[in-house]
């Protein structure tokens, strides 16, 4: 999964190393210790919760349909043109779910998983304070996915508001995401919502399988930045 490899870089370059030891944030609006969040914004229909384990293969299954394959082309965020192979696997997904800091927030429509996105939180080095004293802890959106026919429909756009709003509540003063540099529209989408370049351009990384099978040589990431 290719979201833990950029920010792997980004906080290399950005902030200080995120260990294991680092405690799991729950932000205050999941009240009472719960992983779920009642979303009225859709007739009533749909709850934001947090991942666990058992929702592994089921969120495997979402992302790929949305990203790689035939089934991917019912919708606008394929990339299957330029990537092969898998964009996540089940021990990729159980990272996500169980590694301190980190977090999957799905979207429920009648039991079944519609709609995802991971989120990592990070810590701004002093120096990054120094230049932007708002900067103190900064949360890596990635994995940003709506089943493919229900594309369009808002969805996407709403969860996006669900993760800032769980990174705001976490302590984040900023969100860092990257697009692949042939995914104009995507980059264009983002920065209708406030996403800024940051002029950081960041390589995909060849030869791992993990993260797809490219078709070209020339990929890699666009990183933007918003200020929560």
């Amino acid at each position: 999964f290719r979201e833990t490899t950029v920010l792997s870089t980004v906080n290399t370059q950005l902030a200080a190393e995120v260990g294991d030891a680092s405690p799991t944030l729950r932000p205050a609006f999941w009240s009472n210790g719960s992983n779920v969040r009642s979303m009225k914004t859709f007739d009533d229909r749909f709850i934001v919760r947090t991942a666990t384990p058992n929702d592994a293969d089921d969120l495997v299954q979402l992302v790929n349909s949305a990203y790689r394959g035939d089934s991917s082309r019912k919708g606008w965020t394929t990339e299957a043109d330029f990537l092969g192979g898998q964009r996540i696997d089940r021990d990729l997904a159980i990272e996500l779910i169980r590694k301190p800091r980190k977090q999957v927030l799905l979207l429920i429509d009648r039991n079944e998983i519609v709609a995802c996105v991971a989120l990592e939180h990070f810590d701004y080095t002093d120096e990054d304070r120094k230049l932007d004293p708002s900067r103190r802890q900064g949360t890596y959106l990635g994995m940003l996915t709506v089943r493919p026919t229900l594309q369009t429909g808002g969805i996407g756009k709403r969860l996006m508001k669900e993760a800032e709003s769980f990174a705001r509540s976490s302590g984040s003063s900023h969100m860092n995401l990257g697009v692949i540099q042939l995914r104009v529209e995507l980059m264009a989408w983002y920065e209708r919502r406030g996403y800024v370049k940051n002029g950081q351009l960041l390589p995909f990384p060849y030869g791992d399988v993990r993260f797809g099978e490219p078709k070209r040589d020339d990929l890699h990431f666009v990183m933007f930045d918003k200020k929560l």
